[in-house]
């Protein structure tokens, strides 16, 4: 897959939840995968794809396209675009589980709030040194993840 053609799928993604694209942009940064990617992580479930999203996912994924879990395993690792469009729809469930967008990227990751705090700062980082969002100050971010650290689960 082209990058352009890969652009296009997340851009398309972020559209279809109605999610910020640079929050795609960073969380993919962040994660660091590439298409056909599976890492497996210390409690035994694999994370695929450009998104790297999490194979406790394909059950659901599975049911969703009604397809058995591996086939749905192969389309989130095999196919950018379906990879993205996972990310998107996962990014967009956790914005609305959590009510706010820095909540949403904090879960993308965990729901442990200092690992998902974490992370969120990562991709809000990551966002800002490629120019997809303007350097908010600090006791603004501050503000946000203080709040998702205190908002009970």
């Amino acid at each position: 897959m082209t990058p352009a053609a890969f652009a296009t799928c997340l851009i398309v993604a972020a559209q279809s939840q109605s999610v910020p694209a640079a929050v795609l942009i960073g969380i993919m940064r962040v994660e660091g995968g590439h298409i056909g990617q599976q890492v497996l992580n210390t409690n035994g479930t694999y994370d695929l794809g450009p998104m790297q999203v999490n194979t406790t996912w394909m059950p659901e994924l599975a049911r969703r396209w009604n397809v058995d879990e591996r086939t749905a395993y192969h389309w989130v690792r095999d196919d950018g675009c379906v990879n993205v469009d996972v990310a998107a729809w996962i990014l967009k469930r956790n914005i609305t589980q959590t009510g706010y967008l820095v909540g949403g990227i904090s879960h993308y990751h965990s729901a442990t709030p200092v690992l998902g705090t974490a992370y969120a700062r990562k991709v809000i980082a990551v966002m800002q040194r490629f120019g997809l969002v303007k350097n908010t100050p600090a006791t603004q971010y501050q503000a946000a993840s203080s709040a998702y650290e205190s908002k009970p689960e």
